[in-house]
Formats: structure tokens, sequence, C-alpha cells
């Protein structure tokens, strides 16, 4: 399962909210790619297909696809306003290494 910390949970509703269609929400995916294989991506969908898992998120929820969850068990996901930006930062304990702005891994 995904951990949403209150940050990001308030983070997703505020993005959600900004959009003209009620039924949006987020989808979290891994694909390959990025420097070190794999990259994390974040979508808005009005589509929820039949086995994706729903993270509940407030009154909204995170939608991930069942072959990213596999790279995804027991993640944090995380809202964080820096001198760096804002972002969403994933904390992947399957992830063996990262690349340095944190957006892709390799996992295992």
């Amino acid at each position: 399962m995904i951990n949403l910390t209150e940050s990001a949970v308030k983070q997703i509703i505020s993005l959600t909210s900004q959009e003209k269609d009620p039924s949006i929400r987020v989808r979290m995916y891994v694909q390959g790619g990025g420097c070190s294989g794999f990259q994390y991506g974040f979508e808005f969908t009005n589509e929820q297909a039949e086995d994706d898992w729903v993270i509940p998120a407030g009154e909204t929820s995170l939608l991930v696809d069942p072959i990213s969850m596999q790279y995804l068990q027991e993640t944090e996901v995380d809202y964080k306003e820096d001198l760096s930006g804002a972002r969403f930062v994933i904390n992947n304990p399957t992830a063996v290494t990262t690349c340095g702005c944190g957006s892709s891994f390799s996992p295992y």
C-alpha cells in the first residue's frame, strides 16, 4: 500500500479542486525511463480501471495501476515546498538506487 502524508493529501485535494470536472483524480504511475531505469509520473484522470488501486486522499483519491503498484509497495508520498521548488517527494523502500533529483529509480 502507498502512504500519503498529510501534506501530499492537501496538495492532491488542492490540485483536483482546481479542475472543472468534479470526477478528476490524480493517477500515480511508474514507467520505463529516467537516468535510473524507471521514473515516477503523475497525471489527472477521470477514468478508473477495474483493477486500479484506490488510495484515499481526503475527499478524493489517488489511483495506481497494478503494474505500477508492484514498484510502489510501502512507498510514502510527501509534498514539499522549499528553496528547490514545490514537488511530490517519493520515499520508495524498493528503490536500490535513485537519481539526484529523485524522479527516477532502479528497483530491488
